[in-house]
């Protein structure tokens, strides 16, 4: 196609040059075939463009309320996130749409609502659009079915009173006081509010309205928001809070020492029998009520893999046993029938694996209870030939011995345990056992030094732990510098833990509701320490005076 253009004058010849150039490209861009693009990319979560009825309504008298958004959007992970408060049980409402998408969220009431009350649909990150999977945060439907929209609110943070990193999904639950309400109500009775931290450690409770409550947090593992002591972690304030008053509260969240519980015992061969247990065991409840032989003896000792206390036992023939497990106030009986399995092997095998840390013991386990150690056959010697001194611990579960000695620094061991230098409950002893390990060179070390920072006097306990909380050293006798040494560590990242040990016995106590005793403070290092080989880090720890508020600023 042929184009006609008039020829300018002088002075204007430049400007219709640049008008020709300028249609040239044009025509060459229209020519030219290109894909289209799809533009840039969603990032926008859905929005909200209509309710009916309107959020925040009153005086509410509808079986239905429809929620439309101005894209197609999902419900995802509704039965967790989706906080209804107060609780509504899941017979009396239906939510769409649930496996389809939809501009629309529908909530159908099936059930009467109670009278003069703020009611929440908290969606948590449920709703989500269809298209980019955008997430529309914490999204709330509020209404009344009275005269005003409750208002009220209160905030706070979640944190596990052990462990260093708190799980998300904490619910907080508030219970009004009045003449029913009693501490066991957390156990018989579901809360008039409910809220959850989601995937954060951070709530915040809206709509109340004003008056006295119970509050707690709770790891409610079966979502039936009552308190189960036996799996439930729990945080609770000891006393109630008044709204409008109390709106910023933090929560130490634990697990309480569970119930003890005994399963019914079973015969594993013919010397030994399985007593399967929930909580912490007694051996002391289990009893032998059948006639025995004289020469019957018996030994318990724990499982180290599942929640079972080993019965170990010898003497003559019998073919059953009869015991009494006492559990709280009664004795419950049981007969074990013994079958022909035949009973375990003596093994002993080594727990130390190649090399031997310079602080360490050298450690071996055992498959049946060692009851006897002969120090005079057993024999370590290094690299120059000469014997090592050394001394023996057998621990109190009978299946674990520990060689502490003072090894070299890039050295060769050779251990060796003569027969009858170990004898188990039976009378039975191992063939001759060598066993081999390294140590290595200072260099391949680091150390750590930690000056601690405290106002107050109490006891104590300080562990060097791993990023999993793994206990690596432990100091519980304190001395008055708090000035403390942890040597030839292994490169690595690493955690100081102190544990306030209130009733000085040597261990982390975990609190009690019913009871109302919180658990007590356990303290983390800020900062992951970053250990290389060679390293010398000094460290300080500064640990706050304790506090029975957990209310914040």
């Amino acid at each position: 196609m042929l184009f006609l253009l008039p020829q300018p004058d002088g002075m204007k010849r430049f400007g219709y040059h640049f008008l020709l150039f300028l249609f040239a490209i044009s025509l060459n861009q229209c020519a030219r075939r290109t894909t289209p693009t799809g533009g840039l990319k969603d990032t926008l979560p859905p929005v909200m463009i209509n309710a009916s009825p309107k959020i925040n309504t009153t005086f509410f008298d509808k079986e239905k309320i429809t929620i439309t958004f101005d894209e197609y959007i999902k419900l995802t992970d509704l039965t967790k996130q989706l906080i209804i408060s107060p609780p509504l049980e899941t017979n009396q409402y239906k939510v769409k749409p649930q496996g389809t998408v939809s501009k629309k969220i529908q909530i159908e009431l099936l059930d009467s609502l109670l009278a003069n009350t703020t009611y929440t649909f908290n969606f948590g990150e449920s709703i989500i659009d269809n298209n980019e999977g955008n997430k529309l945060p914490f999204f709330n439907y509020a209404l009344s079915t009275g005269a005003v929209i409750d208002s009220l609110e209160i905030k706070g943070k979640i944190s596990d009173a052990f462990d260093r990193i708190t799980e998300p999904y904490t619910a907080i639950y508030l219970y009004p006081i009045d003449s029913t309400h009693t501490d066991s109500t957390v156990f018989l009775k579901k809360p008039f509010y409910a809220t959850s931290t989601l995937d954060s450690v951070v709530y915040n409770f809206k709509n109340l309205r004003p008056d006295t409550y119970q509050i707690i947090a709770m790891k409610d593992i079966g979502g039936n928001y009552l308190f189960n002591q036996n799996v439930d972690k729990i945080g609770f304030l000891d006393q109630p809070i008044t709204l409008p008053g109390d709106s910023l509260i933090n929560f130490r969240i634990f697990k309480e020492e569970p119930n003890l519980f005994w399963s019914r015992p079973f015969f594993i061969n013919k010397n030994k029998i399985g007593f399967g247990y929930f909580g912490k065991p007694d051996p002391s409840a289990i009893e032998v009520k059948s006639k025995v032989p004289r020469n019957f003896r018996y030994l318990i000792n724990r499982n180290t893999e599942t929640d079972t206390l080993n019965f170990w036992f010898r003497g003559s023939e019998i073919d059953s046993l009869k015991f009494g497990i006492k559990e709280k106030d009664t004795t419950k009986l049981y007969t074990i029938k013994f079958k022909d399995i035949q009973p375990d092997s003596l093994v002993i095998s080594s727990i130390t694996k190649n090399s031997l840390e310079l602080i360490d013991s050298f450690k071996v386990k055992s498959t049946l209870p060692l009851v006897k150690v002969n120090m005079d056959l057993i024999k370590i010697v290094g690299l120059d030939s000469l014997e090592v001194p050394f001394k023996v611990t057998l621990d109190k579960n009978y299946d674990k011995l520990a060689l502490t000695f003072d090894p070299l620094p890039n050295d060769k061991y050779k251990i060796e345990f003569y027969p009858e230098a170990l004898v188990d409950f039976w009378g039975q002893t191992h063939d001759t056992l060598r066993f081999n390990v390294n140590t290595r060179a200072i260099a391949d070390y680091g150390n750590l030094f930690l000056q601690i920072q405290r106002e107050d006097k109490d006891p104590f306990i300080l562990e060097l732990v791993d990023l999993k909380g793994e206990v690596l050293r432990r100091y519980d006798e304190l001395n008055d510098l708090d000035y403390y040494e942890f040597k030839y560590l292994l490169p690595g990242n690493y955690l100081f833990r102190y544990t306030r040990d209130k009733n000085g016995n040597k261990k982390w106590d975990t609190g009690n509701y019913l009871k109302k005793i919180q658990p007590e403070m356990v303290y983390y290092s800020p900062d992951t320490i970053e250990l290389r080989a060679n390293w010398d880090i000094n460290q300080q720890l500064k640990i706050p005076l304790e506090t029975n508020s957990i209310f914040s600023d």
